[in-house]
């Protein structure tokens, strides 16, 4: 009778004991272990990223760190880190945090839009994903792949198109220049290209064409008129005469991207760059900037007019007085000169 009395008392305790575990368990396992307020928290684990780093990020996001940590352990996640970018909802518990780490890589949506170089291109979008600018500057840069995607260092600009793309945060610098590819061959469809071949000019050509309209007007009901100007004066062979294109070659000449110029001087004109549409006739050679949709649009739809001149509007800013004629344009831009000299713009 007393040693059954014993197994009994032992049993009983056993059982609190395992209950007692089991209660550990189930809370370390399914009890909502966070402690910030929003509805949900983003943790970004880097390609080289270890489980320390993520413990660092987690860290104020969660109520219990030593039950997490267990978890990982148990659920092998310590040892198989996956990069990305991952959700914690308000709420969650040790189980669906190491799940969402383990396999929910949120895509992104990045964007840029009209960058007059690689290096800027690559600065916009090292502040998006995980690569830095260098990485991604290498791999625009990469003699390789732009032999092979039939670009060059001049033209390289013309294939990444301004939009928004949904891409995985720890994308490569490689990674993302190769979608860029897809989605430049995609933006060229039957219907665009049919267009370009329609009005003589490759798609290199449009995109260059595009991005000197782009630089004379931001009104998108203007550019169709603008680069019908442009392309009156290619179809007669006469000089594009593009401002933009001038500040660009000096830019590009003083190595200064970042040089802010109001005002194109009769010594800028005078510059001996491919990219003076001055000097040289016909495009230059890539593009001065990437152009937006709607001014590669505007191209392959462009009006059709007999203008060939055109002068800013100081009276209606933001726009342009367009003329037929030389004598026409010069009374335009005469009225436009005074306006500077009154403004006090030098450069």
């Amino acid at each position: 009778m007393y040693i059954r009395k014993i197994l009994v008392i032992i049993a009983l305790m056993g059982a609190v004991v395992g209950f007692g575990f089991m209660y550990y368990v189930y809370n370390a396992v399914f009890s909502p272990n966070t402690t910030f307020q929003n509805e949900e928290a983003y943790v970004y684990v880097e390609s080289d990223g270890t489980f320390n780093d993520v413990q660092d990020q987690l860290e104020p996001l969660l109520e219990d760190m030593t039950t997490f940590t267990r978890i990982a352990e148990r659920k092998g996640y310590v040892n198989n880190i996956k990069p990305g970018k991952y959700a914690i909802k308000k709420g969650m518990n040790n189980n669906e945090i190491i799940n969402s780490l383990r396999s929910r890589n949120l895509p992104v949506d990045i964007s840029f839009n009209n960058q007059e170089t690689l290096g800027k291109l690559a600065g916009r979008i090292a502040m998006q994903i995980e690569a830095d600018s260098v990485s991604l500057l290498n791999s625009f840069n990469d003699q390789a792949f732009l032999k092979e995607a039939n670009f060059n260092e001049d033209t390289a600009l013309a294939m990444y198109i301004p939009n928004s793309y949904e891409l995985f945060w720890n994308t490569s610098g490689e990674g993302f220049r190769d979608r860029m590819l897809k989605e430049y061959k995609r933006f060229w469809n039957e219907t665009r290209m049919k267009r370009a071949e329609a009005i003589g000019l490759t798609p290199l050509e449009v995109i260059t064409l595009a991005s000197i309209v782009h630089k004379e007007t931001a009104m998108v009901d203007e550019r169709p008129r603008v680069a019908g100007v442009y392309m009156n004066r290619l179809n007669k062979g006469m000089l594009l005469q593009a401002d933009p294109t001038v500040i660009y070659a000096v830019k590009k000449h003083a190595g200064d991207f970042d040089k802010v110029i109001k005002r194109v001087l009769y010594k800028d004109l005078e510059l001996d760059s491919p990219y003076n549409t001055y000097k040289y006739v016909g495009l230059p050679p890539g593009p001065i900037a990437m152009p937006d949709i709607s001014a590669i649009d505007a191209v392959l739809n462009y009006e059709k007019n007999d203008y060939f001149y055109f002068v800013a509007n100081v009276k209606d800013f933001g726009y342009h007085k367009f003329a037929k004629t030389l004598s026409q344009h010069n009374r335009n831009k005469q009225e436009y000169v005074r306006w500077l000299n009154s403004q006090a713009i030098k450069r």
